[in-house]
Parts: structure tokens; C-alpha cells; sequence
């Protein structure tokens, strides 16, 4: 991977407005996903609604060969889930919509756990920690602070809490193009691993498993699922690197508290 792009302030304007945009997109799924709708469903919707209303590009469709805009991972996918016309989503299911989105040249990428009707406490617990697990990771952002503190923070919270942090996948940097240096591991020691500084952009998006950290790929050379069948959990988010601390540039409506 090449080196770390520092972002000027005016770059990062614009991946603020691709992130803004890239939350407007689960603001509409919000009122779009419940039992009875597929995963290719999600896919159309977020197609149209990506190109027709936002005038923006679907970053992830083409890329490598991916034909959607958007993974779809169910229950025990951890990640990389496609979208199908034959799986629908029921009472009980949790899903992760993973979207990326282009703008003005910079791409966005972020990703929600929707919880289909009523789901099981250990479901639901799940998806609660993984997600205050990603707020550990990015509460440690600031000049100065290492990869390794992010990764730290991220597994000690999965693990006082009965978890696993999945280690083959990460987050990556961002910016022109969806996959820059660095990447950024869910796991880490402190104070080890690159330096972060002013105008770095990148991801953080943990993939927590309810058992064991191993997981497998499927045939169709996508979808990553546990070894032992148990539910994983993903959230994702976008972040810049400020003077003082950090921004996340695709925070949803609903996180601005």
C-alpha cells in the first residue's frame, strides 16, 4: 500500500459533503428496510436514490469486479455479504448495509446494523457493543495518538464484553480512492504503530463475532461468514483527523447528540 494522503482543508470539504451524503442514504433506508424486503431490494433502492436523488456515484459497484452498490450481511456474515433477489429479510434477522459513496472526486464509506422486527437480547446486545466498540476506536483520534491505541480500545471493550474482534479484515484510508494507506487494525498495543496526524482520513469499522474470531470465505469469493455459525456484527464509519481530535464525516443525524 502506498503512502498515507494528507488531506488539505479544501479536500476535506468535499469528503464532508460525500460523508453528509452517505448518511442522507441510511437516513432514507431508515424508512425502507423491514421484514418482507430482500437484500437486492436495499441494493435497487440505494442505486436510485444514490444517482437520481443525490446525483452522486455508487463507489463500490465496479469496483473489483463487485456488481452492487452495497454489501448485505446477515446474522452470521460477517462481511462482504451480496445482494439477492431470494434473500429476504425476516423477524429476528440483523443486517449489516455497507455503501460507499463518490463525490466531487472522494469517496465516503460507512456502514449500519438494522435490526429486523423483534430480535433476541444476545442480538440486540450484540449490536449495542459493537457499536459502542467503533466509539472506543474513534474516541481515541488526535494528533499524535497511534494505530495501535485505536485497535487497543476497540478490542479491550469487545473483549471485557464476551467478544471477538475478527483480525483478517480492517479499516483502510480513504479519500480519491476507496482503499489508501494505512490500514487500521480492530486489534493493537498502545502507543504502537503509525502516528496519526492532521489530515489523515480513514475508516474504522470493527466486524465483532458473538463466538469465535475465525471465519471462512464462501464459494462466491464474496461473503465472509463465522466459522461457527454465530452472529457477527459491523458498524462503520468515516474519519478525518482534526488539529485537536477527530471528525466523522459520515455521522448520521440520529448520533448528533
Amino acid at each position: 500500500m502506498s503512502e498515507v494522503i494528507l488531506k488539505s482543508a479544501s479536500e476535506l470539504q468535499i469528503m464532508r459533503e460525500s460523508g453528509r451524503l452517505l448518511a442522507s442514504v441510511f437516513a432514507y433506508l431508515d424508512g425502507q428496510i423491514a421484514p418482507g424486503i430482500t437484500t437486492m431490494d436495499i441494493n435497487n433502492l440505494t442505486e436510485r436514490y444514490i444517482i437520481d436523488q443525490l446525483q452522486a456515484r455508487p463507489a463500490s459497484k465496479g469496483q473489483y469486479g463487485y456488481q452492487y452498490v452495497l454489501n448485505s450481511s446477515v446474522n452470521h456474515v460477517v462481511c462482504h455479504g451480496v445482494p439477492s433477489e431470494t434473500q429476504t429479510l425476516k423477524p429476528g434477522d440483523i443486517v449489516n448495509i455497507d455503501i460507499t459513496l463518490e463525490k466531487g472526486g472522494y469517496i465516503a464509506d460507512s456502514s449500519k446494523m438494522y435490526l429486523i422486527g423483534d430480535v433476541t437480547p444476545l442480538a440486540q446486545r450484540l449490536v449495542d457493543k459493537t457499536y459502542d466498540a467503533m466509539w472506543e476506536g474513534i474516541r481515541v483520534v488526535k494528533p499524535g495518538a497511534t494505530l495501535g491505541d485505536i485497535g487497543h480500545a476497540i478490542l479491550r471493550h469487545a473483549t471485557k464484553n464476551g467478544y471477538t474482534v475478527v483480525r483478517e479484515y480492517c479499516g483502510h484510508g480513504i479519500g480519491r480512492e476507496m482503499h489508501e494507506a494505512p490500514s487500521v487494525l480492530h486489534y493493537g498495543q498502545q502507543g504502537k504503530g503509525l502516528v496519526l496526524q492532521e489530515g489523515m482520513t480513514f475508516t474504522i469499522e470493527p466486524m465483532i463475532n458473538q463466538g469465535k474470531a475465525k471465519v471462512k470465505q464462501k464459494n462466491d469469493g464474496w461473503t465472509v461468514v463465522t466459522s461457527d455459525k454465530k452472529l457477527s456484527a459491523q458498524w462503520e464509519h468515516t474519519i478525518a483527523v482534526t488539529a485537536d481530535g477527530y471528525e466523522v464525516l459520515t455521522l448520521r443525524e440520529e448520533e448528533r447528540v
